[in-house]
């Protein structure tokens, strides 16, 4: 395949979100456009926008005299991150500190209790719009947050969430998905 400038592209957020929630019991979209039954959404994040690493742990393996002979894989990771940056927002808040540890609501007064307790795994998609109207979507059947960064509180910066997801596998060996389809009548 020749190279074609119009295959490099940017990605935004999808217009009215872009990360969403739910249990791993619910039903994995299969598609850019699929209904997300379900889900809740996690509202904006930072305009850092979303990492994803895939990492390899290889064990390297000597010969005599110092050459690298085999390199096995003894692990891999698939981990995302992104700042949720609705800092107000229930749903978000249940995320970084467990549903059973924040109650109420805005306007009658949110309290949220931080203790130990261990992040449960949930289900996750991405939507987002690349060059020229193409969809993608990320779905993560089973990740769960294993870090949350420091907390900031100034005058000129929002507060936020900075949380990195572990994405397990899924009864296929599927860590994460991904869907990308162009938008109708294009070429891509």
């Amino acid at each position: 395949m020749a190279q074609t400038a119009t295959n490099v592209t940017a990605a935004k957020p999808k217009t009215g979100g872009a990360v969403y929630v739910a249990p791993t019991s619910a039903t994995m979209p299969t598609s850019t456009s699929a209904t997300l039954t379900g889900f809740t959404s996690l509202g904006y994040i930072s305009d850092d926008g979303m990492t994803n690493e895939t990492a390899s742990d290889q064990s390297d393996i000597k010969a005599w005299g110092g050459d690298v002979v085999l390199s096995p894989q003894a692990g891999k990771t698939d981990t995302f991150q992104f700042t949720l940056i609705e800092a107000l927002n229930t749903d978000v808040l249940k995320e970084i500190y467990g549903s059973s540890n924040v109650t109420g609501t805005l306007s009658s007064g949110i309290t949220v209790n931080v203790d130990s307790s261990e992040a449960v795994e949930r289900a996750w998609v991405a939507d987002m719009v690349m060059r020229n109207g193409v969809a993608k979507r990320i779905v993560i059947p089973s990740g769960k947050i294993t870090e949350v960064g420091e907390i900031t509180y100034k005058d000129d910066e929002a507060v936020g969430y900075e949380v990195t997801i572990t994405a397990f596998p899924d009864t296929n060996g599927k860590t994460h998905i991904e869907y990308i389809k162009g938008a109708a009548g294009g070429t891509t």
